[in-house]
């Protein structure tokens, strides 16, 4: 069933904020904000690569930066470990990385990734995927974190320190195997990027499944697993994104967020030539998921994007969500090739006051080589980014071309005054006599 574009999500608008603020309430406006720290650099501390960025800011405002550290090449298979860095100052600066998560037995290889023809085999035997790292700040102050092993097995740890130490992996691959009677996978991955709390507690995670037709990864459909008693067990969605219902050669990495009227909204990597992000809505971030469109505003340029529903704390109850990713201008003429990754670059954040119907604000962060990224919002309404990028004289292995966004991962900070140019605000109205 071919999909539509979505005509709630085609404009982009400009902000106008004298009718919310009325005459008598004047606003004083933080200066333009925005900082970089890198955070990741390949080929140093004895790993080739960085990628696959996850960010939390935690319920005491810790910041925890996640992402695979890949030992040996970049490629997404092989000896690939988690690794997190950890700040208490607001993403100021950091504290060394550390392995996290499965430290303890190593695990069969996926047969999936085994059992392609010779030359398709990723990486060497004996070594271990630990991929897709997902946390979820909880407002109790716990975190979880879920990721995957070889893209076959999917486990839960959780921290109550903020990060420092974390409990010992549970397996939790039994709700995945629920989706197979209807979806036969042979490959699973979490996210990438961070899962959402929702209002009501319930905790979601946002999974892919292939079924590694023709490569180690394959043909996929998107859904979501949850739980509902903080992570002590859980269970799945329904799939969100059918595979009948995309007209698109592959769907997969998708990220949700709840939006302002409490639907849960999910977009997902595809490679349809609209070159467009598919987005659906649902009620509870698990069920009756909405006809699936393509998001006409949001570019694909086959790359993982982020979204984040950013409660001001200077205006509470005024919801906004933010989107980073590549925008490509290749993609949004149409000119790209489908399936080429040589315009992931000009990594841009999106802001919506309306829960994403039209993007009120774009601002370039990174305009030359960029890739995956993954948003989080301080106390004090400082957002953050996480994203990966390229560096002067970075090149693509084997290759003297400069246009390769995986050479490090750099956090930003910035503010509303910066992403809207001055036209909103994060600061408190400040009443005038």
């Amino acid at each position: 069933m071919p999909m539509r574009c979505s005509s709630a999500l085609i404009s982009t608008a400009t902000f106008t904020l004298a009718a919310a603020l009325g005459s008598a309430v004047s606003t004083v406006a933080a200066a333009p904000l925005l900082e970089k720290t890198h955070l990741f650099e390949e080929k140093t501390d004895g790993f080739v690569s960085y990628r696959i960025p996850c960010l939390v800011v935690t319920a005491r405002g810790t910041v925890l930066a996640f992402c695979e550290a890949r030992k040996f090449s970049g490629l997404d298979w092989g000896e690939i470990e988690i690794h997190r860095r950890r700040s208490t100052d607001g993403g100021r600066t950091f504290d060394r990385a550390r392995q996290v998560a499965h430290v303890g037995p190593r695990l069969p290889r996926n047969p999936a990734n085994a059992d392609q023809p010779p030359g398709k085999v990723i990486g060497d035997p004996g070594q271990q995927t630990v991929n897709n790292p997902v946390a979820i700040a909880d407002r109790d102050g716990s975190v979880h974190l879920i990721y995957c092993v070889e893209y076959l097995r999917t486990f839960y740890v959780r921290s109550t320190d903020d990060g420092l130490t974390w409990s010992r992996p549970v397996d939790i691959t039994a709700a995945a195997d629920r989706f197979r009677p209807e979806w036969p996978w042979r490959v699973i991955a979490t996210g990438p990027g961070h899962g959402i709390q929702l209002r009501s507690g319930r905790l979601v995670v946002p999974v892919w499944l292939a079924k590694a037709e023709g490569g180690a990864h394959g043909t996929a459909v998107v859904a979501t697993i949850f739980s509902d008693d903080r992570g002590a067990t859980w269970l799945r969605g329904e799939i969100a994104v059918p595979r009948a219902a995309v007209d698109t050669p592959g769907t997969n990495e998708p990220i949700v967020a709840q939006l302002g009227d409490g639907r849960v909204m999910l977009i997902a990597r595809n490679h349809a030539p609209v070159h467009r992000k598919i987005v659906t809505f649902s009620r509870d971030g698990s069920t009756g998921w909405s006809p699936p469109e393509f998001a006409e505003a949001l570019i694909e340029p086959i790359c993982q994007a982020s979204l984040f529903s950013y409660d001001d704390p200077a205006a509470p109850g005024k919801t906004r969500l933010l989107f980073s990713g590549p925008v490509s201008l290749a993609r949004a003429s149409g000119a790209a090739t489908p399936g080429s990754r040589r315009d992931r670059e000009n990594l841009s954040v999106k802001l919506s006051s309306d829960d994403g119907r039209t993007w009120a604000a774009t601002r370039s962060l990174e305009p030359g080589p960029s890739a995956y990224s993954d948003l989080a919002v301080l106390p004090d309404g400082t957002i953050l980014c996480l994203y990966e990028n390229g560096r002067p004289g970075a090149t693509r292995p084997n290759s003297t071309r400069t246009d390769w966004p995986y050479a490090r991962l750099t956090l930003a900070r910035f503010n509303l005054e910066w992403l809207t140019a001055g036209r909103d605000s994060s600061v408190p109205a400040v009443r005038t006599r």
